[in-house]
């Protein structure tokens, strides 16, 4: 029987395996690691029919056994779709594709939108699947945050209940590039700046990534107060362009804007106020409109939009309100795991902040969210893997106030408690411009550490 090998017990190698194996087709696993976690997630399929094989590279010779038998490889997000494996693979007649090709087969017969961009689909993604469900659509969300798209097709296969309206599924570079058949039927393309050029080589290659699923998609949707998208704006045919700063960005009428009075307009009439969204920042308009024009698309009625806006609590670890600390307001941005991100986080700050920033540093240019720190900051705590080279950007970048360094985030926020009382800052800030694998799983568990921490202050236990 022709085999399928899928790469990784991470969240997106389980879901393909399980679904594919739930679809007929005949699986087996294989991950380099080992280990007790490891061990128990490969019991788990093995229980299910499906065969593991640990300590086994992403290396041709790791498919001997079946290579004859082997049809299809789907590899995981973390794997760079030009791997030398891969096109020993392709060179013996071996289909490869990503876990998000595998759930789109199975879910193409619902309509998709798909949200890209370096910044902000997180927000789209949450915000568009709360908007939609509030005016009484099935709209469950998924893909590169919460649900795998494979664990949402397999638990929308073993259900009986009427299929969703729509699907709202975030999508990262990673994962467009190794399933280029999707075809949502709305895109959305929120931002782009330099981001996993490690992975990716350059910008260009980088932008063609996620353009093409814009071309893919049937109706697209742009930021243009985006630099880079703006700039690209004329190649383009058509598309809805949104924008928070003007009815006419970089002199071509955009179809829905914020007026001068805080309005959102499109050409025949104005909407709702732009405050029916509470989230602080320029930034979080921009996501209100890109949201807006995607359900006004799906035929949302404005009011029903509108509603749906006011009533939405906020993305966990986006700049999400924790409450306190004596006269601070205290925010997780532990998401902002990119220098641009930091400083849109920033930008939302009203008064002068306290900021926590560390972890794995990535490549990028830190001119603006240096700027940023200079500007709104007060001082800066740093932690992790990076805070030496955070250290050595944020003194030649001429910042004048107290920079700290802890090993740790636990003795981070113990530090920014103590400078934010000292220094009467208006807000507390985890904005850490970094990746967090040094120490942390994913920016999740990061976020969610901080918010223990600082609960802990809260209650007067730290």
């Amino acid at each position: 029987m022709a085999q399928t090998v899928v790469i990784g017990l991470g969240r997106s190698g389980l879901g393909a395996a399980r679904l594919l194996q739930a679809s007929g087709h005949s699986v087996s696993v294989i991950d380099s690691g080992q280990g007790e976690l490891l061990e128990a997630k490969a019991e788990s399929l093995r229980e299910q029919g499906i065969e593991v094989r640990l300590q086994s590279p992403f290396a041709i010779d790791s498919f001997r056994p079946w290579l004859d038998d082997v049809q299809r490889v789907v590899i995981s997000p973390g794997i760079p779709w030009d791997h030398p494996t891969i096109e020993q693979l392709r060179q013996h007649g071996i289909a490869v594709d990503g876990e998000m090709a595998v759930a789109w087969d199975a879910l193409q017969h619902i309509p998709w939108v798909g949200i890209t961009g370096t910044n902000g689909k997180t927000t789209v993604t949450h915000l568009l699947s709360h908007v939609l469900g509030k005016a009484g659509l099935a709209a469950p969300m998924g893909g590169n945050m919460g649900v795998s798209a494979a664990d949402m097709a397999l638990s929308l296969q073993q259900q009986s209940a009427a299929p969703p309206d729509w699907l709202v599924m975030e999508l990262s570079s990673y994962q467009i590039e190794a399933a280029d058949r999707i075809r949502p039927r709305i895109g959305i393309w929120t931002t782009l700046t330099p981001d996993h050029l490690e992975r990716h080589g350059t910008v260009e290659a980088y932008r063609a990534i996620k353009r093409g699923l814009l071309e893919r998609s049937d109706q697209a949707i742009f930021n243009a107060d985006d630099p880079d998208l703006r700039q690209q704006r004329r190649s383009w045919n058509g598309g809805i362009w949104v924008s928070a700063e003007s009815a006419q960005p970089d002199g071509l009428p955009a179809d829905l804007w914020i007026d001068d009075e805080g309005w959102v307009h499109e050409p025949t009439q104005r909407l709702f106020p732009a405050e029916a969204l509470a989230m602080p920042g320029s930034h979080n308009h921009q996501n209100l409109l890109l949201v807006t024009a995607a359900a006004l698309q799906i035929g949302l009625s404005p009011a029903s939009i509108e509603a749906g806006l006011r009533s939405f609590p906020g993305v966990p670890h986006r700049l999400e309100p924790l409450g306190r600390i004596r006269n601070a307001q205290v925010f997780n941005d532990s998401k902002a795991t990119n220098y641009d991100a930091a400083a849109v986080g920033l930008r939302a700050m009203r008064g002068p902040v306290v900021v926590l920033a560390g972890g794995t540093t990535k490549q990028g240019d830190a001119s603006d969210w240096l700027a940023e720190l200079n500007r709104r900051a007060c001082a800066v705590v740093l932690f992790g893997a990076g805070a030496e080279e955070l250290q050595g950007l944020i003194t030649t970048s001429g910042f004048p106030g107290p920079l700290s360094l802890c090993n740790d985030l636990s003795a981070a926020v113990d530090q920014a408690v103590q400078r934010a009382e000292a220094l009467g800052a208006s807000n507390l800030l985890l904005s850490p411009a970094c990746a967090s694998f040094d120490q942390y799983r994913d920016f999740e568990a990061r976020g969610d550490h901080f918010k223990q921490l600082i609960h802990q202050v809260q209650s007067g236990s730290n």
